[in-house]
């Protein structure tokens, strides 16, 4: 196993300190980092990372902290053995050898059908393509995830990541710039994962964006809707389209995502299987339109958060809202007081959810000098969403207010609200 050299790191950091570095110098000083031999791969991550910056004016003390964050994440990990590294290097990544650095180039679009999904295990710097905000998502090409994702950043590059965890270190790690996730759907509830991956993870909000759902039924071209003996796709689509799969007496199988899906159907050429999915993924996979609309429900929409390493600056002349966890004592009327610091200051609460405390879900108090038993108790950390700007003073005084008696608070962020009426696609 190969370590980066954590000597290395200290003068690289030493010579960013100076006002008069240049590219060269940069450059030259990651080429002299200590490495062992064993992995190339890992030899290119930092200077990758420099180089893909061809103009030095651009470069900011954000971009050069996060360098130094990912290098030293690197230095606390062992490297992939060689032929892990061969799995990791993708034609998508190209990363090259550090004799190569200085002349990485991009992989040309038209060689790629479709990206493949990021794992956890993919986080290797990219190939820079020009000025475009890359935004990760959970799911594959034609996901409903990728389609919001696009609504939130316009002209951006959709990255697809295999899992929402993949998602969130894509943004630590600089491998993205923002990342946009589900966190609650108006017919299937919150998306708990989520939830528990805004704690343990140190990114911000600062956006949400709320997308309709618009279901259809998708089979091999040729195929009639009565050919049709089992449909898949993921659980809470096959559950928004109850009643139509039920009047079609079909099998229901979940799988992952709804794109993927779909995905699946063209590449296994399944004639008598369909998919939920959308229109979009209908049109990647070659795929036809057997049904449209055939949701439940035409108010199916879902909430996105948008998700970025720095928090914006909160502001006063637009509609902002404010995420925050917190825990409470155990006691009567402890969480009426603390949904009170937000009614007496007219703050409007528009989601509260609770989650376990995973790190001390019980908490065994003894009463026994008030003449009762042991008593058990669930930890549980509160998630609250309300609609004022942390600009607002009476946004400071509730917080203030609450953190007089809670355990714990942190503000997940402070954000524009989406105010865009989001109104079904009509068949």
């Amino acid at each position: 196993m190969a370590l980066l050299g954590c000597s290395g790191l200290v003068s690289i950091e030493a010579a960013l300190s100076s006002n008069a570095f240049i590219e060269k110098r940069i450059v030259a000083f990651t080429k002299s980092l200590s490495y062992s031999l064993e992995s190339e791969l890992q030899k290119a991550h930092l200077c990758n990372r420099i180089v893909a910056c061809q103009n030095p004016a651009q470069w900011t003390w954000s971009v050069v902290a996060g360098t130094l964050k990912f290098a030293r994440i690197q230095a606390a990990r062992a490297v992939p053995d060689r032929q892990s590294d061969t799995e990791l290097a993708q034609p998508a990544l190209q990363l090259q050898s550090e004799e190569n650095c200085g002349a990485l180039e991009p992989v040309p679009r038209d060689l790629i059908t479709l990206p493949r999904p990021l794992s956890i295990t993919d986080f290797s710097p990219q190939p820079t393509h020009g000025s475009r905000l890359r935004v990760a998502y959970q799911g594959v090409p034609g996901a409903y995830s990728e389609a919001a994702a696009t609504r939130a950043y316009p002209n951006c590059e959709a990255v697809p990541c295999e899992q929402f965890e993949a998602a969130f270190q894509a943004v630590e790690l600089w491998v993205v710039d923002r990342a946009v996730l589900p966190i609650e759907n108006s017919l299937g509830g919150s998306i708990h994962r989520n939830y528990d991956l805004l704690l343990r993870h140190r990114l911000h909000i600062v956006g949400e964006v709320q997308f309709t759902v618009h279901h259809c039924l998708l089979g091999l071209p040729g195929m009639k809707i009565g050919d049709i003996r089992r449909v898949v796709s993921h659980p809470q689509a096959l559950a928004q389209c109850e009643n139509t799969l039920s009047k079609l007496g079909v099998i229901r199988e979940a799988v992952d995502d709804t794109a993927g899906a779909a995905q699946f159907i063209s590449e296994n050429k399944l004639q008598d299987t369909g998919a939920v999915a959308s229109a979009r993924a209908a049109e990647i996979y070659g795929l036809d339109i057997l049904a449209d609309g055939i949701q439940d429900d035409s108010d199916n929409v879902t909430r996105f958060l948008m998700l970025a390493r720095e928090p914006i600056i909160p502001r006063v002349d637009r509609p902002f809202k404010t995420s925050i966890v917190f825990t409470l004592e155990e006691g009567p009327g402890v969480l009426f007081k603390a949904l009170a610091v937000f009614a007496l200051r007219d703050l409007n609460l528009t989601k509260i959810e609770s989650r376990p405390l995973r790190k001390q879900p019980l908490r065994i108090v003894d009463d026994s000098d008030n003449g009762t038993a042991k008593s058990v108790y669930f930890d549980y950390l509160f998630f609250v969403d309300f609609e004022a700007s942390m600009a607002d003073p009476r946004a400071q005084n509730a917080l203030g207010h609450l953190q007089e008696f809670a355990t714990f608070l942190r503000v997940l962020g402070s954000y524009p609200m989406d105010i865009t009426p989001a109104k079904p696609k009509q068949p």
